[in-house]
């Protein structure tokens, strides 16, 4: 099956994981743009005011509820407990759009990367030191033949914060993070410079508009990722990637390859480019790349998750249970994982497994109208137990 990988970047959106360790490069690469070929975007692009706190978002920080915070935990441990008790600001956990701290703020909802943006926009308001770091860790979705690998970045500041969310000692400086604690394994992160996070920013903007089919927009957005970061090989993948859904082969191939000059074992910029070198009759050095895809990644995402739907359908129901199974123990957080497992436990009669299922399906969408319909299938089979 053929299949556009984007990376975006929270729990969340990586098209392909966060900045890695190749060279950094000052010069924009202009001959990988082409900006004729696109209409104006619809909406500002960039990302001025990421950080930028408004009068409102001031207002809290100098209302009295917040200054008893700060005056009886401290500086970092009341900035933590006033944006994420349950009984402040009480925000939720929300993965479809990337937002600015202001924006988060606003809606009170974000995903990790949205929600990292607005800890940092205060605690810097608040004279406090900021650092980030991105979690070698990963999880899938997909929007038709759009596949997103979603990846997950956490925040270091000061000192100390409530228990309220997962919390590490890394040095002098506490690390925050928004998922359990086994993602705060140092030997599972490396550190973030600012302009990587608005890099993640840009790229996942660029990928959310890309899904809703929003081209042009998207090109911008993938444009302004990879000129403020040109070593940065994910934006050049999406960038790649919103060529190609253009109709313009030859600079998504250029694209793809300027990616794959700075990670050259990329899988998902390779997932991606050897396809198109096959259509552009590239047939041998497609092949060479499919056979180093098989080296690098013999069993893709989704692989066993498609199995598991062609032997759901066709009613083979054991076989599914344990395909779905094992793509549930690979990828933890997809939501969709856990709901066909379920849906294959309720066809096999084991209606106990099928609740635990939905419930975590439930647990790990990270979109309001998917865990509705979850929640509500999660109900009805509550009910059908009770009988």
């Amino acid at each position: 099956m053929r299949r556009l990988v984007v990376i975006l970047l929270a729990m969340t959106a990586m098209l392909s994981g966060c900045a890695g360790t190749s060279p950094r490069l000052s010069a924009v690469p202009e001959e990988l743009f082409a900006d004729a070929a696109f209409a104006a975007p619809s909406t500002p692009v960039g990302s001025a005011g990421l950080f930028t706190l408004t009068q409102e978002m001031r207002d809290y920080l100098h209302s009295a509820r917040f200054q008893s915070l700060l005056r009886s935990r401290g500086t970092e441990r009341g900035l933590v407990t006033a944006l994420y008790s349950k009984t402040d600001l009480q925000l939720e956990y929300e993965s479809a759009y990337t937002r600015t701290a202001a924006e988060t703020f606003r809606d009170r909802s974000g995903n990790c990367l949205s929600l990292v943006i607005m800890t940092a926009a205060f605690a810097k308001e608040l004279g406090m030191s900021v650092s980030y770091r991105n979690v070698d860790m990963e999880s899938w979705s997909r929007s038709g033949d759009v596949y997103l690998q979603s990846g997950h970045v956490n925040i270091l500041l000061g000192v100390h914060s409530p228990s309220l969310l997962s919390e590490t000692r890394v040095g002098d400086s506490l690390l925050v993070d928004f998922l359990p604690s086994p993602q705060n394994d140092p030997n599972r992160t490396h550190p973030l410079e600012e302009e990587d996070i608005v890099a993640m920013f840009m790229n996942n903007r660029a990928a959310e508009t890309l899904v809703e089919g929003r081209l042009s927009d998207a090109y911008w957005w993938a444009r302004a990722a990879v000129a403020g970061n040109p070593h940065n090989a994910m934006a050049l993948n999406t960038l790649g990637v919103i060529y190609q859904r253009h109709g313009d082969p030859l600079m998504a191939e250029r694209v793809y390859r300027a990616a794959l000059a700075r990670e050259p074992e990329n899988v998902n910029t390779l997932r991606n480019l050897e396809p198109l070198l096959a259509a552009l009759g590239k047939t041998a050095e497609a092949q060479a790349i499919a056979q180093q895809l098989a080296r690098l990644e013999p069993a893709p995402p989704f692989l066993y998750f498609n199995q598991g739907v062609a032997a759901y359908r066709k009613g083979e129901y054991d076989k599914a249970r344990e395909l779905f199974r094992r793509e549930v123990r690979r990828d933890p957080y997809n939501d969709e994982f856990h709901f066909w497992l379920g849906a294959s436990y309720l066809q096999l009669g084991q209606l106990d497994e099928a609740r635990a299922q939905l419930a975590l399906a439930v647990d790990n969408s990270t979109q309001g109208e998917t865990r509705q319909r979850y929640s509500a299938k999660l109900a009805r089979l509550r009910q059908l137990g009770m009988r």
